[in-house]
């Protein structure tokens, strides 16, 4: 994607956002009973322990080696991408996928050093949430789950094939596989430490917010022109 394209996406998504009906958020959430009693517990976990680790982890790691994590990471991710790619009939992009992983790992050391977005190989982000809403499926109501945190009934299904698809579940030695599922969630939680800074007015409201309209911008794959009439449900 080009940064002409890129700037449009951000364009339309803040439009999007700035004209989404509020009632449509109510409506979105129906079970915010129970959902903010499950916020108010992972935010606890979270204050208690996955953010002080999170922040420690940047404190104590080089710069340069968090970017190496992250590559890592996203690589692995870039297998998923290319199936639900596949499986929206997006071939071209599919083909992108297969290139980015194999130049990434081969030639980046097993996905540390990003090659393939210098190569000009564009970077999707796909998963089966997206790709049950590709193929009409609706979204159905916001929850929050325990430890996972924001999710709708169609990403919740959609998180079953993809934990298949995460590479990491394979691996046979068992220290080895939780140690890589706690440094992947630590390097997911440190991402966003500077993008929580945003956050402003009722925390569980804004991020219930945000997750919905960014879910329904990658569904879309950037399209936001939607009626004030349609919903989800």
């Amino acid at each position: 994607m080009s940064n002409l394209s890129k700037k449009l996406a951000v364009a339309s998504l803040v439009t999007f956002v700035s004209i989404a009906p509020l009632h449509a958020q109510t409506e979105s959430d129906p079970w915010e009973g129970f959902n903010r009693a499950m916020f108010s517990f992972n935010e606890t976990i979270d204050r208690a322990a996955i953010k002080p680790l999170a922040q420690g982890y940047k404190f104590v790691t080089p710069e340069l080696a968090q970017t190496g994590v992250s590559n890592f990471f996203d690589n692995l991710k870039g297998l998923r991408t290319f199936a639900n790619n596949l499986l929206q009939g997006k071939v071209h992009n599919a083909f992108e996928d297969v290139a980015r992983f194999t130049f990434n790992t081969t030639f980046g050391l097993a996905g540390l050093i990003d090659v393939a977005t210098p190569m000009g190989i564009a970077k999707h982000d796909e998963d089966f949430g997206q790709t049950l809403g590709y193929w009409g499926m609706p979204s159905g109501p916001y929850v929050v789950l325990p430890f996972f945190g924001p999710s709708s009934v169609r990403d919740t299904v959609g998180m079953v094939p993809d934990w298949y698809l995460n590479p990491i579940v394979y691996v046979d030695d068992r220290a080895t596989r939780n140690s890589l599922q706690a440094l992947r969630l630590i390097d997911t939680r440190a991402r966003l430490l500077e993008a929580e800074r945003m956050i402003s007015g009722d925390r569980y409201s804004f991020i219930r917010d945000s997750y919905l309209q960014r879910r329904e911008f990658l569904v879309r794959d950037g399209d936001v022109r939607v009626s004030f009439d349609e919903t989800d449900f």
